[in-house]
């Protein structure tokens, strides 16, 4: 009546089968639906922006040359 071969009450391959969900979970490609987003750049946010319609196209100019002048946008 000893249970020698349970983990508190589940066999081994189910705490495999849990941990392998458990990583999925976690390790999942960012771009998948509702999971976590990926870091946007500057010159993406500012262009969303002015897609948007929150800006205007002066607005948008200026800020993309000053993006540029700091090299934060690559050439």
């Amino acid at each position: 009546m000893f249970f020698t071969n349970n983990f508190l009450g589940m066999d081994f391959l189910w705490w495999i089968f849990w941990f392998a969900i458990l990583v999925w979970i976690f390790l999942v490609p960012y771009d998948i639906p509702g999971q976590r987003n990926r870091k946007r750049s500057a010159i993406h946010i500012l262009q969303e922006r002015f897609a948007k319609g929150a800006i205007d196209l002066k607005e948008y100019e200026r800020n993309k040359k000053i993006l540029e002048r700091d090299k934060m946008v690559p050439s």
